[in-house]
């Protein structure tokens, strides 16, 4: 399957979306490219899901090809993974991200493993789609991030735009790749604006990209934490110091060339995550930073992350998430301020 433009977008080379448009525009258009493509969730079709990313997309192409599911979350995954097994590629919505864990199972004990106990003969090119992340004041099992359960399964790519345009491209990307994957989408994001390229990706789907460009201090984040290193970049600068930020937008696999290259230049490095600290993906990118780029750093790798506690209710959850005052903070300590 080839990433395409939707016939309606080629007339013009850039377009201002929410990210949440930019997703439904991008699904919209790997729907048109090919009719293997089948999206399927709860609430997805007359709804157009509970924050419209799938809006019109049923009217357009019809029940049989964007599907209201019944409420079991495993029972999706698993008739995705038989789907793909007969030729066709879904994309599977799950309405928030707490309710991954039913269908835990068969995400990373049957969708992640199938092709290497096949030998390679059997591909699942299933697409795994929730809102994942805090900050916009959802109860109990709605603000969660899952990312390390998943990066850490052998099998899963696992991505996360931060952006219109990556969102844009990103879940055109994520379909037509041979792999299952899981496509994490930063809901309070949804409704912030950006300009897409619609002419062509700048990426690859497993590229890192510079978010902004500095010289003393390397951001590293993903998803919802990129607007938030953007703006406690921009704070920073008003007070002497250029702070780099880098969007690892695929944590599985890792480009951890462009994020070393970026240290390398800064000598210092902050990750940034709202998932909590203890095992969390912030770890894992400290150490493998630590066995390579120990002699090139002039200062540890620091964490600013959530707290190790189950997500907090809406009214405390603006102390739990990282916010830009304990970044800059972050900053300070590793410039000896």
């Amino acid at each position: 399957m080839s990433v395409v433009q939707s016939p309606a977008e080629t007339n013009q080379t850039t377009k201002t979306l929410t990210l949440a448009k930019a997703l439904n525009a991008g699904l919209r258009a790997a729907l048109s490219a090919d009719d293997k493509v089948l999206l399927y969730g709860e609430d997805i079709g007359s709804l157009g899901g509970v924050f419209r990313v799938t809006e019109k997309l049923q009217a357009q192409f019809g029940p049989d090809r964007v599907l209201d599911s019944p409420l079991a979350e495993a029972g999706l995954i698993g008739t995705a993974i038989g789907m793909a097994q007969r030729g066709y590629r879904p994309v599977v919505e799950l309405q928030f991200d707490g309710f991954v864990f039913p269908g835990f199972d068969q995400i990373t004990q049957q969708l992640a493993k199938m092709r290497f106990r096949s030998h390679g003969r059997v591909q699942l090119p299933v697409v795994v789609r929730f809102p994942y992340g805090g900050g916009i004041g959802s109860i109990e099992n709605h603000s969660e991030s899952v990312e390390a359960y998943f990066a850490h399964t052998p099998g899963l790519t696992v991505v996360t735009p931060s952006n219109p345009n990556d969102g844009y491209w990103m879940i055109q990307q994520a379909i037509a790749s041979p792999d299952p994957v899981i496509f994490l989408e930063p809901k309070r994001r949804y409704h912030e604006k950006g300009v897409v390229q619609l002419d062509a990706p700048a990426l690859g789907l497993h590229e890192a990209s510079v978010a902004r460009a500095g010289t003393d201090v390397t951001l590293i984040c993903w998803g919802p934490m990129v607007r938030t290193c953007l703006d406690a970049a921009a704070a920073a600068e008003k007070e002497g110091r250029s702070v780099e930020v880098v969007d690892v937008r695929s944590l599985q696999p890792l480009d951890f060339e462009t994020i070393a290259r970026s240290v390398e230049h800064t000598s210092r490095a902050i990750v940034v995550h709202e998932a909590q600290r203890n095992y969390g993906p912030g770890a894992e990118l400290a150490a493998r930073l630590q066995e390579q780029l120990f002699y090139v750093m002039e200062s540890p790798v620091l964490r600013v992350t959530g707290y190790d506690t189950p997500y907090p209710p809406s009214k405390l959850e603006a102390d739990w998430l990282p916010n830009l005052d304990r970044v800059l903070a972050a900053v300070d300590q590793s410039m000896g301020y």
